[in-house]
């Protein structure tokens, strides 16, 4: 690993610290290195409003006692492109310029249609070096969310499910237990983990009619995700859990067919990541369409059902990225090529 890649590898570990609060904006963290290869600033971008990751390590930097003389031989690594434009916040590209860096290393340009290169071209037309790409497939990575809604103009989307091992989501009947535990309580903190770093989570109507699910991180420290209900004949009622107050609730009349006009409703709305939870036929619907990112498929190797509602069936191009044991459980996941 090179010098400029290690420094990159921190920028990424620290933008990781704004999984599941920054939106609607990226995860970004910033390294400022002194001309002696020694770290003298480090900051990341927490939440939209609040400062950037590049101004919050020039912050770190001078409550250490660092000035423009030391930034004027420093170099500064940011994950993304800094930004050009001013919305929230000043543009970080302009604070790097003013702050006299003479060398600034970026992992991969932004896609936002107000940055895209803009910020490199300003840092470049006064005078600073500027090195883009180091890590660029990590960085690319890490922001599939953020790049995944700017390019493609829809929600990274996650499938969510959990199984028996015989392959089924549900029994036959439910009686007084809703839902039926298919998994282990570690399975299902890493479910509201999930829950925790994405912006929103889908469920149908069905899905809320027989579970009456809270749709929330209880099991997890983390905000919870908006919650989206397909409900095109409006039976959901404010009785059910998923419209009360714990978190916010976007009701869409619409069925688990209309994917197109779900995805880009949800666009409209500026969610950039969601979970599609349930049921097996809005799951499979979204795996039918080809609209799908990632699956996490749990699976609960100590339950059988004998019969009920079959588990949704991947298809297409894909592969496993992971395979995890919980407990007596499985998660794997999978990514759509």
């Amino acid at each position: 690993m090179t010098t400029e890649e290690k420094y990159m590898q921190r920028c990424l570990q620290l933008a990781q610290n704004g999984l599941g609060t920054t939106y609607p904006n990226p995860l970004v963290g910033s390294v400022i290195v002194s001309e002696n290869d020694e770290i003298i600033g480090e900051g990341w971008h927490l939440k939209s409003g609040e400062p950037h990751a590049e101004v919050n390590a020039v912050s770190d930097a001078e409550k250490k006692g660092y000035d423009g003389d030391a930034f004027a031989k420093a170099t500064i690594y940011v994950n993304l492109e800094p930004c050009s434009h001013t919305g929230k916040t000043p543009p970080c590209a302009s604070m790097i310029v003013q702050k006299g860096f003479k060398k600034v290393v970026v992992g991969t340009l932004d896609p936002h249609d107000k940055v895209a290169g803009k910020g490199v071209a300003l840092l470049k037309e006064a005078g600073i070096e500027v090195v883009v790409g180091v890590l660029e497939n990590e960085c690319n990575e890490l922001n599939k969310r953020f790049f995944t809604f700017h390019r493609k103009q829809r929600p990274y989307i996650i499938l969510k499910w959990a199984e028996t091992s015989d392959g089924f989501i549900a029994p036959v009947t439910k009686n007084e237990q809703k839902p039926v535990w298919i998994t282990n309580p570690y399975s299902r903190q890493v479910s509201h983990q999930l829950r925790a770093q994405e912006n929103a989570i889908l469920v149908g109507a069905k899905t809320v009619i027989d579970d009456n699910p809270s749709l929330t991180c209880r099991d997890w420290n983390g905000e919870n995700p908006l919650r989206v209900v397909l409900d095109s004949r409006n039976n959901i009622t404010p009785d059910y859990q998923v419209m009360d107050d714990a978190a916010v609730t976007l009701k869409l009349e619409l069925s688990s067919s209309d994917t197109l006009e779900i995805l880009n409703s949800l666009y409209q709305n500026d969610i950039q990541s969601i979970i599609i939870e349930g049921g097996t036929t809005t799951i499979q619907s979204f795996i039918d369409a080809g609209l799908w990112d990632e699956a996490y498929q749990f699976m609960g190797t100590d339950v059988l059902f004998h019969q009920g509602l079959q588990a949704p069936v991947l298809s297409g191009d894909y592969s496993m990225l992971s395979r995890k044991v919980l407990a007596n459980d499985v998660l794997k996941i999978y990514r759509k090529k």
